[in-house]
């Protein structure tokens, strides 16, 4: 978490107990657990859809979810609580988008289950997850998808942390992150005279 400065000057600190869980290393074993098992059901809901021909070959399982989602029932309340989202999907049905969408959603499933299993970019795993657990969502599955949204949302805070014990601790120090670069170990050289 980073500081903030008023008007004023005064610096605004973030309360210990976030500093802690967002930015402190040793945090990182409080979120091993939670980003284990959240990959977890990653996987395993993605390795169902990888093995399934109605995801990988025909699509007709997504097919079948999106008719669903946006079917308006006579009596009752659909499925979808936003029209703008009904016709997003309605348009994904008329295109037959399900034909390729459901190998993206199986693959992307499966891969970001498995960056949250070994902890590789987890705060981007974490969102990508986020984001399938959002849509889910919007279109009127409720399920276990909010606890999953709401797991991803801490991983995705303490980014920095969350995957210090797995991979990141590597990763990001070798890569860098966007803001700052890689850090250059190079020793300054001092100037020379007459130059």
């Amino acid at each position: 978490m980073s500081t903030m400065m008023t008007r004023k000057g005064e610096i605004v600190q973030d309360p210990p107990f976030a500093r802690f869980l967002f930015s402190d290393p040793r945090a990182g074993w409080l979120w091993l657990i939670p980003r284990i098992w959240l990959g977890y059901q990653w996987v395993t809901a993605g390795m169902h859809k990888l093995e399934d021909a109605a995801w990988m070959q025909t699509g007709e399982a997504l097919k079948g979810f999106w008719e669903r989602a946006v079917l308006i029932p006579e009596a009752g309340r659909p499925a979808i609580s936003f029209d703008w989202y009904r016709s997003f999907l309605q348009a994904m049905l008329d295109a037959q988008a399900y034909t390729w969408f459901a190998k993206l959603v199986s693959v992307g499933e499966t891969v970001v289950g498995v960056a949250l299993i070994v902890g590789a970019f987890t705060g981007i795993a974490a969102l990508f997850g986020a984001f399938m657990n959002f849509n889910f969502m919007l279109a009127g599955s409720a399920s276990t998808n909010p606890v999953l949204f709401l797991i991803a949302i801490g991983l995705i805070l303490a980014w920095k942390v969350a995957g210090y014990v797995g991979a990141d601790y590597f990763l990001l120090r070798m890569l860098g992150t966007p803001w700052r670069g890689i850090p250059d170990n190079k020793p300054v050289q001092p100037a020379k005279a007459g130059t």
